[in-house]
């Protein structure tokens, strides 16, 4: 039985696409997507995703701004947060961690490195 939830944000199609089916082919989360940082910050608000992962790199409302209006709102602070990038300078990771990230993964990634982070972040 699927009962935790993975909200993707990515406004890559292709990352989007093949990242909902790795973690769907597992069976053991249910995912939504979103392909913006506002689109993903409504998703959360009225979903209450268990964990989001979310890109760093988009247009208009990047990952930074997002990670922070989640933060920042009462109805979605305590979701974890786990951002992708392909920048991932100690500097950059510092500021990301410090923003209320509980991991970075980096671009490109293997599949297993985000079940296993997911799973990391929930606890299982």
């Amino acid at each position: 039985m699927i009962s935790q939830t993975v909200l993707i944000i990515d406004d890559d199609e292709d990352i989007l696409l093949v990242t909902e089916s790795c973690l769907q082919l597992q069976g053991k989360w249910q995912v939504l997507t979103a392909a913006s940082g506002t689109e993903g910050f409504t998703i959360a608000k009225q979903q209450q995703p268990d964990v989001i992962l979310l890109d760093l790199i988009m247009p208009g409302v990047d990952g930074e701004a997002t990670i922070k209006m989640l933060k920042n709102d009462i109805m979605t602070a305590e979701i974890p947060v786990i951002l992708m990038t392909a920048n991932n300078s100690p500097k950059q990771r510092s500021l990301y961690l410090g923003l209320g990230a509980i991991a970075i993964i980096n671009k490109p990634f293997e599949p297993l490195e985000i079940s296993d982070q997911i799973s990391n972040a929930l606890g299982n």
